[in-house]
């Protein structure tokens, strides 16, 4: 581990001086597809290394990850030149990465300091209220926060259930993943989009129905089956879950510092200043740093303030939020040049992939990028499927938003929506499922859970590109 930290302090050296402010934009248009390989690489270990070798992922995700950022990084600045490395390097950081994790740490954190108590009764009219109500929850705290609030008291409710692995499964389906639709807070891929420039409520106004659809089709679904194997099972004689007088929250000051969070992402929307700074010739803009430390003073006020029976009830550690971050900056300096390539459009190396998704007309095919981009977010995280399909649009949010809208909504709900597809398509997923599991929940393998998206999900997205992306 120290040589690998060792490797990347010396290949961030050369951004200590200020001549990398003058660093020249990178040209995709000149660069070899193989500059690819570190992304793909990154992903497929993420996709494949925990189901092949579940062992030396657990223990060495944060070197793999840094191996493949260095398996770039470092051939790219012995070719390109240390400058242009440590510009790039510096943008990614700056303008995209650390923001990105200040937020995910604070809905983590707040998320986790709600602790809801007490005994519900899992019949299938409450549980398909928990998951409508989760669907909510989810643009305006996360699907991480709303999922890590509600999974457990919804596992509690259905412990005497005969039969729950199907509650779990639609729970993902719902609130981990199509819930978190509607605002840049919702879904990581989201939230990129606005840092891009996307405003922040133009999602909720362009895929609104697309949501509303989706979500509404699950729940009548979901609440189908519930109560045919509610009726058909029942429950068994012993509830593990005594009853209580009543529910309640512990820890329900961190609702105010929930709505902080909007707060402060909003601001940064809506705030124009002239106000900046060049770090290293990335522009950093005041709202921008307002934004991030009025998060972080959340994040630490969350975390001070909340008493430790809260933290331990809710089993709250920060191995997950550690494992995003360290996967993640992998993630961030390897799409460096898949960026770059899409961007050079028909004169890069991906010029097949702008074909792929474009009319012979030459106009972008709303319904291509919507199963291109769901497709690529079912096996490898969304948020950087989103980022490449972002780009291969064309990269600006201002035409996106507006001529080319449709565009931009096929690639917003394919990237949040499809990631339910496997567990690997969304960080809540696995967290969801690993807590079902350690609550004796019996959840169906990866084969057997994509069984369900299949048979559920598959369909309703074919109905969904007729409806909106023909």
């Amino acid at each position: 581990m120290k040589k690998t930290i060792r490797l990347a302090a010396a290949a961030a050296l050369p951004m200590m001086f200020p001549a990398l402010a003058m660093a020249a934009e990178l040209d995709g248009s000149k660069l070899s597809a193989l500059w690819g390989v570190p992304f793909a690489g990154i992903l497929l270990s993420i996709a494949l290394m925990p189901l092949l070798a579940p062992s030396v992922w657990h223990h060495h995700y944060g070197k793999i990850s840094a191996a493949w950022a260095l398996a770039f990084l470092l051939p790219f600045a012995a070719i390109h030149g240390a400058p242009l490395a440590g510009s790039q390097f510096v943008h990614a950081l700056v303008e995209e990465y650390i923001p990105f994790i200040i937020l995910l740490t604070a809905l983590f954190t707040v998320a986790g300091g709600i602790h809801i108590r007490g005994n519900l009764h899992g019949a299938p009219g409450l549980n398909t209220a928990i998951l409508a109500i989760g669907a909510v929850l989810a643009s305006l705290m996360g699907t991480t926060g709303a999922s890590m609030l509600l999974i457990r008291p919804l596992i509690r409710a259905n412990d005497n259930r005969v039969s729950k692995a199907h509650v779990v499964v639609f729970f993902i389906f719902i609130v981990s993943n199509a819930g978190g639709s509607l605002t840049p807070l919702g879904d990581p891929p989201l939230f990129l989009g606005f840092l891009k420039g996307v405003d922040f409520f133009w999602t909720a106004r362009n895929i609104l129905p697309n949501t509303l659809f989706l979500v509404g089709m699950l729940l009548a679904l979901f609440y189908v089956i519930d109560r045919h194997l509610y009726r058909k099972e029942g429950v068994l004689a012993f509830d593990p879950t005594p009853d209580t007088r009543r529910v309640g929250f512990d820890g329900a000051a961190n609702f105010w510092l929930l709505g902080g969070i909007v707060f402060f992402v909003l601001l940064s929307g809506v705030w124009k200043s002239p106000v900046g700074f060049e770090v290293f010739g990335t522009h950093v803009g005041l709202p921008g740093l307002v934004r991030d430390a009025g998060l972080i003073a959340i994040t630490l006020v969350s975390f001070k303030t909340t008493a430790a029976k809260v933290h331990a009830d809710n089993q709250f550690e920060w191995g997950p939020m550690a494992e995003v971050a360290k996967l993640f900056a992998g993630i961030f300096l390897t799409i460096i040049p898949v960026i770059a390539m899409l961007k050079a459009g028909a004169h890069g190396a991906f010029a097949p992939v702008i074909a792929a998704v474009t009319r012979p007309d030459g106009q972008p095919d709303p319904a291509m990028y919507f199963w291109a981009s769901g497709i690529l977010s079912s096996f490898l995280d969304n948020a950087p499927t989103y980022l490449v399909f972002f780009n291969t649009a064309g990269g600006d949010p201002a035409t996106l938003m507006t001529t080319y809208a449709t565009t931009l909504a096929a690639v917003s709900a394919g990237s949040v929506f499809m990631g339910a597809n496997s567990y690997i398509g969304n960080a809540p997923n696995l967290m969801v499922k690993a807590i079902a599991e350690s609550r004796g929940v019996r959840m169906p393998s990866f084969f057997g859970y994509m069984g369900w998206s299949v048979v559920v999900l598959i369909p309703l997205f074919v109905l969904s590109t007729f409806i909106f992306f023909r």
